[in-house]
């Protein structure tokens, strides 16, 4: 195995001319030693690549993987004085509401000595420093004194991409498009289609003895698929339906309140993987679905509420 130095910026890569050949890879490669800011042009002779170059992936363009809807993350990392520290020592916080995103949430999440405050939108991208204001004002109080020590803003892909295998070369990761929707997690399925891309490759080459193929790629596909997709699919629906409105988020707070719900939404966090749950009805959860009487509530939240037959119960 050729390791890269971390200094190294993909430009593109050459498919092979015969059918067991190698693909070139063509990249910069940096090291401040040399005094040359641009960077030195090299190439490299491989026989797969793995893309895990995030959501604007050179290796994706030049597989012709597709494009894909994204929503645009914005994030203040800011210093705030130790005794407002301490109050993010142990929880983290979420808002919802049209001031903050009219289609995600607004955040306050604390870090080893800071805390990151941002939030996100699909569909009004252009007002993204409007939404963080007013994230900033819903967290007045707890960070008043705070300095802003880092600015960041990232794509965040909202679905993976049509195309994710072409040939020996495959995606992973955000380049893969692999971020859940309503959560907009991507670390953890980052990681793991990293690892179950890895093994796939080791367990297609016999360990190095023969050339991988496009079917051994895809298995890595096709057991990631099989694992996460339920996740997808039930955090899409969940967003399209709770982020909809202030009285649907209304509603999802309020279910939220629930311990059985908060034990479900705690373990499909930590584990990942989904099965139906049953449903809520009277205030006791049953193992059949229950419709509760019309007159509770108008009919979006009913339909809101009505969403937590998705919810999941985790099986380890």
């Amino acid at each position: 195995m050729i390791k890269l130095p971390a200094a190294v910026l993909l430009i593109r890569y050459e498919a092979p001319k015969e059918p067991n050949g190698s693909y070139v890879v063509h990249y910069n490669h940096y090291d401040s030693s040399n005094g040359k800011v641009g960077g030195e042009k090299r190439s490299l002779e491989v026989d797969a690549i793995v893309g895990a170059d995030g959501a604007n992936s050179r290796v994706a363009k030049d597989m012709g993987a597709g494009d894909y809807e994204y929503a645009i993350a914005f994030q203040e990392r800011v210093k705030i004085p130790d005794d407002k520290m301490a109050y993010y020592e142990e929880r983290a916080e979420m808002y919802v509401g049209d001031d903050v995103s009219p289609d995600f949430y607004g955040w306050v999440f604390p870090k080893c000595d800071h805390v990151a405050v941002g939030t996100g939108t699909v569909t009004h991208k252009a007002d993204i420093k409007k939404f963080q204001a007013a994230t900033r004002l819903r967290a007045k109080d707890k960070i008043e004194g705070g300095r802003i020590i880092r600015v960041e803003a990232h794509p965040i892909p909202e679905h993976p991409r049509p195309k994710r295998v072409a040939g020996r070369v495959t995606l992973v990761g955000d380049a893969a498009g692999y971020v859940t929707k309503c959560s907009g997690e991507g670390i953890y399925f980052a990681a793991k289609s990293g690892r179950m891309c890895a093994e796939a490759i080791v367990a297609g080459s016999t360990n190095g003895t023969r050339m991988v193929e496009e079917s051994d790629m895809r298995k890595y596909l096709a057991e990631f698929d099989r694992l996460y997709w339920p996740t997808y699919k039930v955090l899409d629906i969940l967003q399209k339906v709770f982020y909809r409105s202030n009285a649907a988020r209304e509603a999802f707070v309020e279910m939220c309140a629930d311990d059985y719900v908060q034990k479900m939404t705690f373990d499909s966090y930590l584990y990942k993987r989904v099965v139906p749950g049953p449903p809520r009805c009277a205030g006791r959860w049953t193992r059949s679905p229950c419709e509760p009487p019309s007159s509770c509530h108008s009919p979006e939240v009913l339909e809101s509420k009505l969403i937590g037959v998705l919810l999941v119960e985790i099986r380890g």
